[in-house]
């Protein structure tokens, strides 16, 4: 439960004076309580305080976005007292890349062997972290930062994210009194491997559960959502406490709080996927009274424009290296220069899981109406080698668990002959999808002549953000994304 303070609106200067003697005995009251119990009050410095709440595999689930299995308290507050996205986009639907982006400002395929999951981060690109550190900010990682991968071999001596503390509250136990700090808190939730006893008491509505379209609609399915649920819940809970903490710190209010996830859900045709179950991510900032209170933004927008809207708030400047753009202008001013009608979604190599441990590269650009795909080399498996030996096992792209496993196993069965094309089968070099009609994006329009002039248009979009953005296969460079080297575990 979150307590709220309300501060006293005085309506005149007489009345003002009436109370001061009154006013000035409580001061000294709790000036004499918190000296003899030993505990300090906070100041907030003048600068802002930055913390970054990022959830590992998490879709649009959340009170807030409508959902009604999973209560999200902590995060339905947030988005009250703030402000939050309905059509917010990952760079990349595949952790490392993702949380790089997040950092960076700068889309993956900007970012060498940043782009790949189980690869490094180098130094030589800014992010955010490291430059509110050299402003006199104190930074802070708990949990999952940038990862995985091997951040030492980009030159970082720890993770990009910041240095581990045990806790948040260790971190602003040692926090210098007047230090503004940015903190990461990266939960494990959603991801898996999950705990069946979590649901038990996460009080969840069974009833309220819709199995996606693409997914068995099976009991094996149905649990491995509702435990996936649980862990969203889980998460709300880090979100909860988190914000306590700023508040009995008395922070909170100078504290910009950005509450969102690196990509979509860890299910089949959702994580390393270009189709929103796994682009598509919650994105709930607060700031005080800097933001609006209870504002939806149905605007779209990626978190590759995390980075420089963290600097600007810090009043930091943003680097011109960095591709994306303040949303503060959009947030404080209203103003949207036309920035948000489009954003650009990617992936490179996720898992080792193909011969020769290849990637499956692929650019997508989403708008109001359209998703279009290019899948830049489609005589791969979209989800991994069927009969790749190297841990996780076939189709290795896909986190393993029950609902993959019915996929897998039921190839040859008729029954579900669809929805293992629509997860495991190999797909063609263009995919478009009119998300009014379609909003699962489950039927391929590129070969439809009825919308030849929409992807002509899309293809236009998108070969004008690559070649912006330096993407290296204009170059004829993609395949160096296939030889940066894996940092993962070995096969088994």
């Amino acid at each position: 439960m979150l307590t709220r303070f309300h501060s006293m609106k005085l309506t005149n200067s007489s009345h003002f004076l009436h109370l001061l003697p009154g006013l000035l005995l409580a001061g000294f009251v709790v000036l004499a309580m918190t000296a003899f119990s030993g505990k300090q009050v906070s100041q907030s410095p003048s600068r802002t305080n930055v913390l970054v709440i990022v959830a590992d595999d998490w879709s649009q689930h959340a009170g807030v976005y409508g959902d009604k299995v999973v209560p999200t308290p902590a995060i339905d507050q947030l988005a009250r007292e703030g402000v939050f996205f309905e059509n917010a986009f990952c760079a990349a639907p595949s952790c490392s890349p993702s949380r790089a982006a997040m950092l960076t400002g700068r889309y993956p395929h900007q970012l060498e062997e940043g782009g790949n999951l189980w690869g490094t981060l180098p130094a030589a690109y800014p992010n955010y972290t490291v430059l509110l550190e050299k402003n006199g900010y104190r930074i802070g990682l708990q949990g999952k930062g940038w990862g995985p991968g091997d951040y030492t071999v980009g030159g970082y001596a720890q993770n990009p994210a910041g240095p581990a503390f045990d806790s948040f509250q260790t971190f602003l136990a040692e926090l210098p009194q007047e230090t503004p700090f940015c903190f990461w808190i990266g939960s494990s939730d959603p991801h898996r491997p999950y705990s069946p006893e979590l649901k038990k008491s996460a009080g969840l509505n069974e009833a309220a559960l819709q199995v996606p379209a693409y997914l068995p609609d099976t009991p094996e399915t149905r649990t491995d959502l509702l435990d996936y649920y649980a862990e969203v819940r889980q998460f709300d809970q880090t979100v909860g406490n988190a914000i306590q903490l700023l508040e009995q710190k008395g922070l909170l209010e100078n504290t910009l709080i950005i509450v969102t996830g690196d990509n979509g859900m860890p299910f089949p045709r959702a994580k390393a996927n270009l189709y929103d179950a796994g682009t598509k991510v919650p994105l709930v900032l607060r700031w005080g009274n800097q933001l609006p209170k209870g504002r939806r933004y149905p605007e779209l927008v990626s978190l590759v424009d995390m980075a420089p809207t963290i600097l600007e708030a810090a009043k930091v400047a943003v680097p011109k290296e960095m591709t994306g753009k303040s949303l503060l202008p959009l947030l404080t001013k209203n103003q949207s220069r036309g920035r948000y009608n489009a954003v650009f979604t990617e992936r490179e190599r996720h898992a080792n899981i193909r011969k020769n441990n290849l990637g499956y590269p692929g650019r997508a650009i989403r708008t109001n109406r359209y998703l279009y795909i290019q899948n830049l080399e489609p005589g791969r498996w979209p989800a991994g080698d069927p009969d790749i030996l190297i841990a996780p096992g076939p189709f290795g792209d896909i986190d393993n668990g029950s609902t993959k496993e019915q996929l897998v196993k039921g190839r040859d069965n008729p029954a579900i002959k669809q929805l293992v094309h629509w997860s495991l089968e190999k797909r063609p070099a263009e995919e478009l999808y009119d998300l009014m009609k379609d909003s699962l994006q489950l039927h391929n329009l590129a070969d439809d002549p009825k919308y030849a002039a929409a992807k002509k248009q899309l293809q236009s979009q998108l070969l004008q953000w690559r070649k912006q953005t330096g993407d290296p296969y204009l170059e004829g460079k993609g395949y160096l994304f296939d030889q940066y080297k894996y940092y993962g575990k070995k096969a088994k």
